[in-house]
């Protein structure tokens, strides 16, 4: 099985996470189906993590794959990941997570169950996750399967709360995410909702992620003049899916508040020039959130001012 391509590549981006990323080795040991790789990226981690993954390798019958960057981001090692992997499905888990035993054989099994001929029309299978508790995050799909996009999956069906998933790695090759030395987190959705164009997902009402809710999991937050740097993905999510507007509001007008703010954080007095929407409705919506984007700016600045 070494020597030969898997089905399932399973990445794990990890950075400084060497007490927690033994969920996902214990889970990928309980699988029950083995037709698998594990590449692990590591974002420029500071712990042992190299010595703990290496001592893994010899003790497993799945390849590991170890991969060591500076510290770059999630969307570089995300690259990283995709450009080497061999497998033909392509599945992500963060590296404080795990998963129930049984989740490569059934995302499998709802994967072959489309039929071969409309299977090129999808990117993917997409579960629901579970706290430690066994209770489910957010609230399950429909129907199930729901075969639909990403796009109309959170604005038309209102998905809420945690999901998991994999696409096909054939696919990620032609979308890789935009890489910035500057920036060190791209939106995701830059990528899925790109894809979400073109492909469609199958969603199953399985919760096969065990979503944990330690310190771990946390997300550090950056200076808003840091995080501003992501401004111009903003801006082109929301030229881009605009046609979504009518049906979730409040979710566009907070992205076009955040691309005014950051705006000003980069002094960027221009960001309301015409030329720069391809959408009318994405501009008008920029052009209003002038004063609480505004707002938030100002305040941005007093609590700064006053660490």
């Amino acid at each position: 099985m070494l020597n030969q391509s898997p089905i399932f590549t399973v990445f794990t981006p990890t950075y400084n996470r060497a007490h927690t990323i033994d969920r996902v080795f214990k889970s990928l040991k309980s699988q029950t189906f083995r037709d698998f790789e594990w590449v692990v990226i590591d974002d420029g981690s500071s712990d042992n993590t190299a010595e703990i993954i290496k001592c893994w390798q010899h003790e497993v019958d799945f390849k590991i794959i170890y991969q060591y960057q500076p510290n770059s981001g999630k969307h570089v090692a995300f690259n990283r990941a995709v450009a080497m992997a061999r497998g033909e499905l392509f599945l992500v888990i963060d590296s404080d997570d795990g998963f129930l035993s049984n989740s490569l054989e059934s995302m499998l099994k709802w994967w072959m169950d489309i039929p071969e001929h409309e299977r090129g029309q999808f990117t993917g299978v997409v579960t629901l996750c579970q706290y430690e508790d066994g209770n489910i995050c957010g609230q399950p799909f429909s129907i199930c399967p729901l075969d639909t996009n990403s796009l109309d999956l959170r604005f038309k069906y209102k998905a809420r709360g945690e999901t998991w998933g994999f696409h096909r790695t054939k696919i990620l090759k032609a979308y890789p995410f935009p890489e910035d030395e500057a920036v060190r987190f791209i939106p995701e959705n830059l990528i899925w909702d790109d894809i979400a164009r073109k492909y469609k997902i199958r969603c199953i009402n399985e919760p096969l992620r065990i979503f944990y809710q330690d310190s771990g999991n946390q997300v550090t937050k950056a200076e808003p003049r840091k995080k501003a740097l992501v401004k111009n993905y903003f801006l082109q999510i929301l030229n881009r899916d605009f046609d979504y507007f009518l049906n979730d509001p409040k979710t566009f007008a907070k992205w076009s508040v955040l691309y005014v703010r950051y705006s000003l954080h980069l002094r960027d007095w221009s960001c309301l020039n015409p030329n720069r929407f391809s959408r009318v409705g994405a501009f008008f919506l920029c052009s209003l959130a002038l004063i609480p984007a505004s707002l938030v700016y100002l305040r941005d600045i007093a609590v700064a001012g006053n660490r």
